[in-house]
């Protein structure tokens, strides 16, 4: 049995200093699942203490002893797959085969790829006289999204892990069941207590508290932008290192020779996975503007065929999104790209047909869309779709950069070569050619106001290390 009403501090489960507490509402039933504790300033510094403490003796540790821990989580992990993957389903709504697979399995990804990494790592490097040594950072501070759990929580800890630090977990409120697993996990697996705890709480509460706590050396934030300047500001004044992955308005270029009913239809499932909660969903698809009315017809072809509906029902494409804030926030901008003036292919504002409750969202996919409409600009952060028609190469290149944003970008064209070309023009962290997916120990990160610091295999151990140079350590 899950424990919801309690935190994770130096190896236990104890109260939170102060009671409080918010239910955990299921997106396909607008109905209160259980209520979780929220925590406090008093229990972040209780964490970071503990975590504190603990960073003496782990950051001594060696390789094989954070070989050894890593390859036991992994164990434990896999056993839990299924638990993981339903409390992912039921708490932001994901199809439970996907949530099973891909949620929870992109949780398990990580931490295999990570202890790959660490097995080889040199955290030595001599340097004429000198030696390069790479050292743990200290206390690190995680503040985590809803709409990846597993991934984004697993990306950060496993590293974090091998790196030799320790750290205080702040899951989201509304994904938090997960995370409670993963601490069970962990402590099953033997990580010795202070290396890892978990406070749940609201972001202005306790992501504010972890932010600004002059013990914590690192924050590593998932989440909006808006939420990550936040973070910025606060940490400033005690000048912590602060890695940041935040939002996107990703393009997805279509060249006049790509496959188009390929690359097409390959772009708008992509962008509806998840329900479009994805922060590197390909949302802004440019084509030739000669082709706009077969792409168009071709994308509403896969949206028409896109069933929104129960999680663990079979046939189920898409769930719900993840609370009513989210739904409200989408069916305005939906409504705003109708009064812009955008052609609306397929879906639109309100629920789905034969759908009364719920926080689900149409299928929806604009064609003519311009890059000064809203839906053009804005992170939608659900399954709509825009697609903006540019005259040549040149042009789509320039849209496609016409954005704050930067995490990523999808290329397909009728050669490797001719999406290489329009691929490295493209100003983001993450690009995609002919539709091949990401390689998990590729780095992850983004551009502009999509973030700083990379996630992922060697990149993401980096991100937790400091360098220090020895000078005539070397010296004869």
């Amino acid at each position: 049995m899950v424990n919801r009403m309690q935190f994770y501090i130096d190896g236990a489960w104890v109260d939170p200093v102060a009671k409080k507490s918010t239910p955990v509402v299921n997106p396909a039933t607008e109905e209160a699942m259980y209520e979780i504790a929220l925590g406090s300033k008093a229990d972040v510094d209780k964490a970071v203490a503990a975590a504190k403490r603990a960073f003496e003796t782990f950051s001594q540790t060696t390789r094989e002893e954070r070989v050894a821990l890593l390859e036991k989580i992994i164990g434990i992990y896999k056993g839990r797959l299924k638990e993981i993957g339903a409390s992912v389903s039921d708490e932001m709504g994901a199809p439970l085969p996907m949530a099973e697979r891909l949620q929870a399995g992109a949780g398990l990804g990580h931490l295999m790829s990570t202890l790959d990494v660490l097995k080889n790592y040199q955290f030595e490097e001599p340097l004429g006289s000198a030696v390069v040594v790479r050292e743990p950072i200290g206390v690190v501070g995680m503040i985590t999204p809803w709409n990846w759990p597993l991934n984004q929580i697993a990306c950060k800890v496993a590293p974090a892990l091998a790196a030799g630090c320790t750290m205080i977990l702040k899951p989201s409120e509304f994904t938090p069941t997960s995370a409670l697993i993963f601490a069970e996990i962990l402590h099953e697996a033997g990580v010795p207590k202070g290396v890892f705890n978990l406070v749940n709480g609201l972001g202005p509460e306790v992501g504010a508290a972890m932010s600004e706590h002059p013990d914590i050396d690192m924050i590593s934030f998932t989440g909006s932008t808006r939420a990550g300047i936040d973070v910025a500001r606060r940490s400033a004044p005690t000048v912590k290192r602060v890695s940041q992955e935040l939002g996107g308005k990703s393009p997805n270029v279509i060249l006049e020779d790509a496959d188009l009913t390929k690359a097409v239809a390959g772009g708008v499932m992509h962008m509806f996975n998840n329900s479009g909660q994805s922060c590197n969903a390909p949302s802004r698809m440019i084509v030739p503007l000669s082709k706009m009315k077969e792409v168009a017809a071709i994308a509403k072809g896969v949206a028409d065929k896109t069933k929104a509906g129960d999680p663990r029902a079979e046939g189920t494409t898409i769930g719900p999104v993840v609370n009513r804030t989210q739904w409200e926030k989408i069916q305005g901008l939906i409504q705003k790209g109708i009064e812009e003036g955008a052609t609306l292919v397929a879906g639109g504002p309100g629920l789905p047909e034969g759908v009364n409750k719920g926080f689900y969202v149409r299928p929806t996919i604009f064609a003519d869309v311009t890059d000064k409409m809203t839906i053009a600009r804005e992170e939608i952060f659900g399954p709509v779709l825009v697609i903006m028609g540019a005259k040549d190469e040149a042009e789509a290149v320039k849209i496609a950069n016409d954005t704050p944003y930067g995490l990523a970008g999808y290329v397909s064209a009728g050669t490797v070569e001719g999406a290489r070309k329009v691929g490295r023009q493209i100003r983001a962290g993450n690009i995609n050619l002919q539709g091949v997916p990401n390689e998990r120990t590729a780095p992850f990160g983004g551009y502009k106001q999509s973030g700083n610091g990379r996630e992922w295999g060697k990149f993401g151990l980096e991100d937790f290390l400091e360098v220090k140079a020895i000078a005539g350590f070397n010296a004869a």
